[in-house]
């Protein structure tokens, strides 16, 4: 992983989309700070598009999609992605899965979910479990003490042995039936919103992230950018984002919002 400041400055002037994972990459402990909201209004205002690409549930992407300064977002680690037209009052709602299929994979997952529960004592479905359409997540860290790597790893087999596809993001376990994750869908939501093929367009998009669930995207977009904190997560990481920012979390992506505008600037005069 490279510094920000190996960052060629033809790469960062070609730039028009970021996208960013939320927790612990927008967000520092749980909270959103003044710096890293304020951030994505002046990457909304320098014209980039802003796209969140995160586990968060439905529930909170409806109300993200809405009220923050943002073009689209990807939830559920790709289980759907929402936009909102505030010109013409009109919400968008694209899911990978029609409502009959998500229907009967909840069934599905439910019941692995009380497999989780009862064979790994410390864990919990999370707080905004209520509020998601297409998978569980196991909270390891956010709202209960922290579990072992062992533990993680226990939520991550059970998931993975019963037909599940599992992620690992900084809080939490997430677990869905389907064959999608983060990269897929945000494909689909270029495809058919900004009419962009990212297979041809990867100069014009830089990802920020922190942690394993966002590995696909690591991979796939060379102009990709880990929060100091993925550090805690190299381990774990087959694909490491080519870009690390000197500090950490929210802070982080003020860091690369920065150097983004700063170069946006530059482009323009």
């Amino acid at each position: 992983m490279h510094t920000l400041s190996k960052f060629k400055t033809h790469h960062l002037q070609a730039i028009e989309y970021v996208l960013c994972d939320i927790d612990d990459t927008i967000s520092t402990n749980g909270n959103l700070t003044p710096a890293a909201y304020s951030a994505l209004w002046r990457l909304q205002n320098a014209g980039f598009k802003v796209i969140p690409v995160t586990g968060r549930p439905a529930g909170w992407c409806d109300y993200f999609a809405r009220m923050w300064p943002i073009n689209a977002i990807v939830g559920e680690n790709g289980a759907f992605y929402f936009r909102y037209d505030p010109e013409n009052k009109i919400f968008h709602k694209r899911f990978y899965a029609d409502l009959e299929t998500r229907k009967s994979n909840r069934r599905q997952i439910d019941k692995i979910a009380e497999i989780i529960l009862r064979d790994v004592p410390g864990c919990a479905l999370t707080s905004d479990q209520p509020y998601r359409e297409a998978d569980i997540a196991i909270d390891f860290c956010e709202d209960v003490s922290v579990l072992s790597e062992c533990d993680i790893l226990r939520i991550v087999s059970i998931m993975e042995q019963n037909g599940m596809s599992a992620k690992v993001s900084s809080i939490h376990v997430n677990g869905w039936i389907g064959d999608y994750d983060k990269l897929s869908m945000t494909g689909y939501l270029f495809q058919e919103v900004f009419d962009c093929d990212i297979h041809l367009e990867k100069n014009k998009i830089v990802f920020i992230g922190d942690s394993p669930n966002d590995q696909p995207m690591f991979n796939f977009f060379p102009n990709s950018v880990g929060v100091a904190n993925v550090k805690n997560f190299t381990s774990q990481l087959i694909y490491e984002p080519t870009y690390i920012t000197e500090l950490e979390a929210g802070s982080g992506f003020v860091e690369l919002t920065d150097l983004l505008i700063a170069n946006h600037l530059t482009a323009a005069v």
